[in-house]
């Protein structure tokens, strides 16, 4: 029996909460700050578990008493506590420290190669799209079929390869055994000079190969952005293309989707027209966490085909033992990544307003 209060309250509609996204976003913007600190926090102690920088980085190259001089002077023989506050205020003011080997600001070098590893980065979520996107629409489409199952596994494949030996494999069957794309670098000499010749350039290297003007500059930015965009965007192609095929077969399921089906409406049309969408907002929601692992990635891509960006300085950096400028590239990374998981949610949220609550 329905009583007059279960009634009034079938007959009252459920109205979202006013504020949700704004309070959404505050709280999203509030947990960057103990995010960031926590991993400030682990860094910084993780860099100091072999000792201080200083012997770390110049150890067995300097005389002892030299050595001593420079850990007091830099002060790391002070006690750990101190050094961790004196770090932490320092990264809040935009100071990561002055790298061992070369005497450079960490900013600097994040400000000069930064822009490197952000184009890759752009390259290779296009890649990521441009495969993963279709790819798992035709899985969804062919679900269960051998289409399907040569898609699945070319998808685990793409991820679980590792990224040094795709682009290993890359660079010898098109630099070496076929020769039509470059084995390395982001532009060729030629192109180099004429975009150093800007003024003010940006340092994504297509935005200033576009400012020149110069047709041959662009054709050889794209040409061997090919290869590196490759290599890291396949290991992204392969999770969206799960994501996408999963997602559309479970939206292909929904009431509005069977109701098209009733009325004739083509199986491929309902998967390329009303399923498409809904199956997209996972994806979007997960950027941020590639956005994560494209930088990861990065790492390796750009060590394997030289392109000089954060990720090709880290390695650099790694192999010379300078763990300032390591312990400040990682914290930077880690801040890039909170802010793009944050951007990320927001998007989600005004595309799906069931995330904010």
């Amino acid at each position: 029996m329905v009583t007059a209060v279960d009634a009034a309250a079938i007959a009252t509609p459920v109205t979202p909460r006013r504020g949700g996204l704004w309070r959404y976003i505050l709280i999203r913007l509030l947990l960057i700050l103990p995010t960031v600190f926590i991993l400030v926090t682990v860094v910084f102690f993780l860099m100091r578990i072999t000792g201080d920088p200083i012997t770390a980085a110049l150890g067995g190259r300097l005389p002892a008493d030299q050595l001593a001089e420079r850990i007091a002077a830099a002060g790391y023989d002070r006690p750990l506590i101190i050094q961790y506050l004196e770090y932490l205020g320092g990264v809040f003011r935009g100071d990561f420290g002055t790298t061992l080997t070369d005497n450079r600001p960490v900013i600097g070098i994040l400000v000069q190669y930064g822009a490197a590893t952000l184009e890759l980065a752009f390259y290779a979520l296009i890649v990521a799209f441009l495969i993963g996107i279709p790819f798992g629409l035709i899985a969804a489409y062919r679900r269960d079929r051998w289409q399907d199952a040569v898609l699945r596994i070319g998808a685990i494949l793409g991820y679980a390869t590792p990224i040094f030996f795709v682009g290993l494999l890359l660079k010898l069957v098109f630099s070496i055994w076929l020769g039509v794309l470059p084995v390395a670098g982001r532009a060729g000499t030629r192109t180099e000079l004429k975009l150093q010749s800007l003024d003010a350039p940006t340092g994504i290297y297509l935005i200033d190969a576009l400012r020149l003007g110069d047709g041959a500059a662009i054709g050889d930015v794209l040409t061997h952005a090919i290869l590196p965009g490759l290599a890291l965007g396949i290991l992204t192609a392969g999770i969206f293309l799960r994501l996408v095929r999963t997602n559309v077969i479970g939206t292909l399921g929904a009431q509005y989707v069977t109701s098209a089906r009733s009325r004739g409406v083509r199986e491929f049309r309902l998967v390329t027209k009303h399923a498409y969408r809904p199956a997209l907002i996972p994806i979007i929601t997960v950027i941020g966490l590639q956005i994560a692992l494209l930088l990861s990635g990065a790492v390796l891509t750009e060590s394997t085909f030289e392109w000089k960006g954060i990720g090709f300085m880290l390695s650099e950096y790694l192999k010379a033992r300078d763990f300032v400028a390591v312990q400040g590239i990682v914290v930077m990374i880690a801040v890039v990544v909170a802010l793009t998981n944050f951007v990320v949610d927001v998007i989600a949220a005004l595309i799906d307003p069931r995330v904010r609550y």
